[in-house]
């Protein structure tokens, strides 16, 4: 991938500090990853999903049980506008953060947006053990992914900067495969942030 994304001044701190915002399905890794760029990067790690049931004090087949997904993705809403003004973190999205228009114009204008990209066949294999996941409780788990995954793949990709595949195995190989990307460079530590008249990069899908 050649070039990278013109990264946003975002948080006190300037572009040294912009925040990394992970999307793509369930099971694409986003937590594991995560967790992995932020400690690299000495950033805050939030996994959105794990922050909504803290907050809430249940678990999201809960909310969705009594709220319906309309009121879980409004209170999903909320939460991104607020961590997505923050400097300094990794966020691990949760899948459909990106069905909503406003959310998906926050992520791409206030941080490095990172799509994890796993196929159908790895996304059943990661959550075939997985029960609280309240999409994936269906008859065809398999066909619901699918469904799932031709819905928002377009989405994910538009509001993307970058795009990496998420392999079956190591996770901290890809980790290493995002940082070594050159729009990472300004946000490792010890960086030097580059200059204000610096021409601004090309978008990198």
């Amino acid at each position: 991938m050649a070039g990278g994304p013109n990264l946003p001044e975002t948080g006190p701190a300037g572009p040294g500090r912009t925040p990394i915002f992970l999307i793509g399905m369930m099971g694409a890794g986003k937590t594991t990853v995560g967790r992995l760029l932020a400690q690299a990067l000495h950033y805050t790690f939030v996994d959105c999903d794990a922050e909504l049931e803290r907050r809430a004090g249940v678990r999201i087949a809960t909310m969705f049980a009594v709220e319906g997904e309309a009121g879980f993705r409004e209170r999903e809403a909320q939460l991104l506008d607020e961590l997505t003004a923050q400097s300094g973190v990794v966020l691990a999205t949760g899948g459909g953060v990106v069905l909503r228009p406003d959310n998906r114009a926050r992520l791409r204008s206030r941080g490095l947006v990172i799509f994890l990209d796993a196929s159908v066949a790895e996304i059943a294999r990661r959550t075939q053990h997985d029960i609280g996941r309240p999409l994936l409780q269906v008859a065809d788990r398999q066909a619901r992914i699918e469904s799932l995954l031709q819905e928002r793949g377009p989405l994910y990709r538009a509001t993307a900067h970058l795009r990496f595949r998420s392999p079956a195995r190591n996770p901290r190989r890809l980790a290493n495969t995002i940082l070594a990307h050159s729009a990472l460079a300004p946000l490792l530590p010890g960086a030097t942030p580059p200059p204000t008249d610096a021409p601004a990069a090309g978008r990198d899908t």
